[in-house]
């Protein structure tokens, strides 16, 4: 899994300090509407968060930063720019004005109050000493403050609170004698030590959310859906066109006592059928089934790993069949044959100009690299016809008709679907042959995808269960309690 950062909601950029609070606008009050929706996109924005915090092992905060050549990266720096350019001239002023000195002293004061802990109690009262805001006005007052000595004394409150990996970074503000660049560089650092502490926090109490994630993912759901009752409308979109793939397929098993007839469809088949469609999912459909989208960026990229991982084995049984499984038999052949299909299809199979021409490169690839190693294991190189019929192979694969191609996509989906039916505690099923070369990283992704549904569905099955009883019992002569187990 890739880390996964999310930026803080009510954080400002690290370098400006929250110099005041706009006051709400005044006239009339916000209409029940506004108010309902405001309370759907909280309860979306904290479900989203607490998934993400579990499923995520890598899940970390991280102080908000617009890209420098983003229209908001441009205007924060302009901001960020005037702010300190004004610090730096009200500080030049003969006398010095401290007003915005002492504003952005007493938001560090705040900033690292935030990072004490219940038990820095000496260190909680010497902070309120030493940044005592009401003596500060005074020092200001007869022109006796000290911006240096009390820069000191907050860069070594910080050396006690922050992390080992800011030590670097605070050691550093010692070297700083520019007040205004020292209080910048002073509020960038607080503003890395609070995510660090957000960040320990989550990690702390992960896995006591681990304990409660389910009835809480459910919980903030059912408020979600009772505001906005249309909140299952793609869900049951696409729960219904899983139910309709499943009953054909029952209809066209041999033992399907007619054509015709409707077969007993498991509601346990649909969910999986249905899970299964997420890893083939057409990404100009914007209709993604709601319960589903919080692990959609998840499910993206199985997906294209998976679409890799087909063609990584076609390859390697095309080129294995040339020599009756010589060639792949040879030290290391495998794993650098799996290195070079990676690197050249990575992000070519969405689009099929792209693949078709990333699969031209990959055939001379793999013609040069079969010939190496059977050169250098005492062979001789593959006959010109071989080449050409392998060359040609390799290349035909950009079709999503090709025979080896589908063979392949067909014994992998039924590789995941086996998975999902045997459940997260049970063995794994056996590989067919023609997977064996990409057995670990099946594997590793049929867990992954395995992990993600058993949740989902524990999470939702009370949601899917009267959704799919309609579905197969319309009549209501059966339940489909199944689901919610």
């Amino acid at each position: 899994m890739s880390n996964k950062r999310v930026d803080a909601p009510d954080d400002s950029p690290a370098d400006l300090p929250h110099l005041e609070k706009l006051d709400s606008p005044t006239g009339s009050l916000p209409t029940a509407s506004l108010s309902s929706l405001m309370e759907v996109e909280n309860s979306v924005f904290n479900l989203s968060l607490a998934h993400e915090i579990v499923a995520n092992r890598d899940f970390c905060f991280q102080p908000k930063s617009p890209p420098s050549d983003s229209l908001e990266g441009k205007v924060t720096e302009i901001v960020h720019r005037a702010f300190w350019d004004s610090l730096l001239e009200q500080l030049n002023s003969d006398p010095p004005n401290y007003n915005h000195a002492v504003i952005l002293l007493q938001e560090v004061k705040t900033m690292l109050q935030s990072l004490l802990l219940p038990g820095h109690i000496r260190l909680k009262s010497q902070l309120d000493e030493v940044l005592d805001m009401e003596l500060i006005q005074q020092e200001v007052a007869h022109g006796a403050l000290d911006l240096h000595r009390l820069a000191g004394y907050i860069i070594y409150t910080m050396a006690l609170l922050c992390a080992p990996v800011r030590d670097p970074e605070v050691r550093a503000l010692r070297d700083l004698q520019h007040p205004v660049e020292l209080l910048r560089e002073i509020f960038r650092v607080l503003g890395l030590m609070k995510a660090d502490m957000v960040n320990f926090t989550i990690q702390s109490l992960r896995p006591h959310l681990l304990q409660q994630a389910v009835q809480y993912e459910r919980s903030k759901f059912q408020q979600i859906l009772e505001k906005q009752p249309a909140s299952l409308d793609n869900t049951t979109a696409w729960l219904q066109a899983a139910t309709s793939q499943e009953a054909l397929a029952v209809r066209a098993q041999p033992d399907s006592p007619s054509p015709d007839s409707q077969g007993p469809v498991s509601a346990t088949a649909v969910l999986n059928r249905a899970y299964m469609r997420l890893l083939h999912w057409d990404p100009q459909d914007q209709k993604y089934p709601e319960t589903m989208l919080m692990d959609r960026a998840r499910l993206d990229a199985l997906a294209q790993r998976l679409q890799i991982l087909v063609l990584e084995a076609s390859v390697l049984l095309l080129t294995d069949t040339q020599r009756g499984g010589v060639i792949s038999s040879l030290p290391g052949f495998v794993g650098k044959l799996e290195q070079s299909v990676t690197a050249l299809l990575e992000g070519s199979y969405s689009r099929e100009a792209d693949l078709k021409e990333a699969l031209l490169g990959l055939a001379e690839i793999v013609l040069q690299q079969v010939n190496a190693s059977l050169l250098s294991h005492g062979g001789e190189a593959l006959p010109q016809k071989n080449q050409d019929l392998l060359r040609g192979q390799i290349s035909d694969l950009w079709k999503q008709n090709n025979a080896v191609r589908t063979l392949i996509g067909e014994r992998v989906q039924g590789f995941l679907q086996a998975m999902l039916q045997g459940g997260p505690n049970k063995r794994s099923p056996e590989l067919s042959a023609s997977l064996r070369h990409v057995s670990a990283e099946l594997l590793e992704l049929g867990t992954a995808f395995g992990r993600i549904v058993h949740f989902n569905r524990t999470v939702f099955g009370p949601f899917y269960a009267p959704i799919l009883r309609k579905l197969l019992f319309p009549a209501g002569e059966a339940e489909a309690g199944e689901v919610s187990r």
